[in-house]
């Protein structure tokens, strides 16, 4: 508890840090923060070149279904990837005043998140003008999954955060155990077309849930099953704890290891 006080009296740091991370991220383009919604737009245009004309899916308005589950896939692989530094970047704040650790990890991930609800945006317009729709009723479910993935990615960011200060290889290997954790989470295709012998693996993929549940939501228009949002929910929780712990046990030797 007094780690959690402490980290409400830094407060205005987290957001002071998201703040700059938002401006900075377009800083010097011409048309800055308008790449929030015209990145997503402009991918979803390829995807629906790609697979309504070039490769045939068999999935109907598969552009659609692949959409719902990229955005949140990537907001969680930005938020591990580039997270991985996001300790080491501020290392001259690191070594010269005291301030909660994990306020780092916090302001990157949380940043995130706020650039993909803006993203949210484009989805919700593109599922309505193209007939798709949405329900009222399972977008009730939409907060509590969003909450779900956000615990999910703070919790890896602050594990791969602390032990890139130890290990900077970390960084660059991430980038590729992200692309083939991608493969292995039902982003590309859906949960039923993995044959059942590989089942036990995308069981344990703490990313499975939460894709369904985005889909179930977003594409299928249903509320998730109550086991996929319990299970997204465990993974979750269980990984921030563990998250937390080790991001306790590294930062104490931050300073010296910069």
């Amino acid at each position: 508890m007094n780690a959690f006080k402490e980290l409400y009296d830094y407060r205005t740091m987290i957001s002071s840090l998201i703040r700059r991370d938002l401006r900075g991220r377009y800083k010097g383009s011409a048309l800055g923060f308008a790449w929030t919604f015209l990145n997503p737009l402009l991918q979803l245009g390829v995807y629906t070149i790609v697979f309504s004309m070039i490769m045939r899916a068999g999935i109907k308005d598969y552009y659609l279904f692949l959409f719902v589950a990229l955005i949140p896939w990537l907001f969680f692989s930005t938020s591990v990837s580039a997270g991985a530094s996001c300790v080491m970047v501020q290392k001259e704040m690191v070594k010269k005043i005291y301030f909660p650790r994990e306020v780092l990890p916090i302001a990157h991930v949380t940043s995130q998140l706020i650039n993909m609800l803006f993203s949210f945006i484009v989805v919700f317009a593109v599922l309505c003008i193209s007939g798709k729709g949405l329900s009222a009723y399972a977008l009730l479910y939409l907060p509590i999954i969003i909450i779900a993935e956000y615990l999910l990615a703070l919790s890896i960011t602050m594990i791969v955060s602390a032990v890139t200060v130890y290990l900077r290889d970390l960084e660059h290997v991430l980038v590729i155990l992200t692309m083939a954790w991608q493969f292995l989470t039902p982003v590309m295709y859906s949960i039923d077309m993995v044959p059942d012998t590989m089942r036990p693996v995308f069981n344990i993929n703490p990313m499975t849930p939460i894709v369904v549940a985005y889909r179930d939501i977003l594409y299928y228009k249903r509320a998730p099953e109550m086991g996929t949002l319990v299970h997204g929910f465990v993974f979750s929780i269980i990984l921030l704890v563990v998250g937390w712990y080790v991001f306790g046990k590294l930062k104490k030797h931050f300073a010296e290891e910069m």
